[in-house]
């Protein structure tokens, strides 16, 4: 079965973010005013083959944590769902 997966990567709580910050602070020279709060994170999005949507995850867990984030600094929010053959994510 195909999958189509989307890992959004986002800072933990309590984990600086200058990019964020950055963003946020240039926003308001632009026009745009009451923005706060800003976070950069990362979308990941990949098709992948597996025997049912358990062993999916499992891989998508397992490429996270070894590989599209950093665990020490990072969280991962992984949506999984089937994906129709000749899928593009």
């Amino acid at each position: 079965m195909l999958f189509a997966v989307h890992v959004e990567v986002r800072l933990r709580a309590g984990i600086a973010d200058p990019q964020g910050a950055t963003i946020e602070r240039s926003l308001p020279a632009l026009g745009f005013v009451g923005v706060r709060d800003v976070r950069v994170g990362k979308s990941i999005r990949v098709v992948i083959e597996s025997r049912d949507d358990l062993s999916a995850r499992a891989a998508v867990d397992d490429m996270c944590t070894r590989f599209l984030t950093n665990p020490v600094i990072e969280d991962a929010v992984i949506v999984i769902v089937a994906a129709p053959v000749g899928a593009a994510v």
